[in-house]
C-alpha cells in the first residue's frame, strides 16, 4: 500500500522566506514613545493611525503619529526580545536611543554578551523619514 502523494509535495517548497523584522519608536502628540516591531514599517503606521485596521488600541486618538526610530533587527525572536527591553527603559533611555539612533549595548540581557554586543552594532538605522 503505497500513500497518495500531496498536492504541495510536488517539490515545491512552501514555506515562506524568512521575513526581516524591525524595532520602531513612534512618538504621539503627547511626546509619548510608543515601542513595537513589524515586518512592514510603512504598513503598521497606516494600521496605527486608523488608515487600515489593526493599530494599538494605546495610540488610538493620540496622532499625530511619526516615527522617531526604526532599526532593521532581523528575526522575530530577537525582535520580540529587544522589544521588551526597550519598552521597560525610562523616557530618558528612549529619548537617547532616538537621538543618538543606536541601541544601547547592554538591552540583551540574558542572551550571549557577544551575540549582545554584534546585534547591537549590526543593527540597521533606518530613517523614520522613508515611512511619513
Amino acid at each position: 500500500f503505497k500513500l497518495p502523494m500531496s498536492i504541495t509535495a510536488n517539490n515545491v517548497n512552501t514555506h515562506q522566506q524568512p521575513s526581516t523584522w524591525y524595532l520602531y519608536l513612534i512618538e504621539n502628540k503627547l511626546g509619548h514613545l510608543y515601542t513595537g516591531i513589524t515586518t512592514s514599517p510603512a504598513r503598521r503606521i497606516s494600521q496605527h493611525r486608523g488608515d487600515i485596521v489593526g493599530g494599538a488600541r494605546a495610540l488610538k486618538g493620540k496622532g499625530p503619529l511619526h516615527f522617531r526610530a526604526i532599526f532593521l533587527i532581523g528575526d522575530r525572536s530577537t525582535a520580540s526580545q529587544i522589544e521588551y527591553k526597550v519598552k521597560r527603559l525610562s523616557k530618558e533611555k528612549k529619548r537617547a536611543i532616538v537621538e543618538q539612533k543606536v541601541l544601547p549595548q547592554n538591552l540583551c540581557g540574558n542572551l550571549c554578551e557577544n551575540l549582545c554586543e554584534d546585534l547591537c552594532r549590526n543593527s540597521q538605522y533606518i530613517s523614520p523619514c522613508e515611512y511619513e
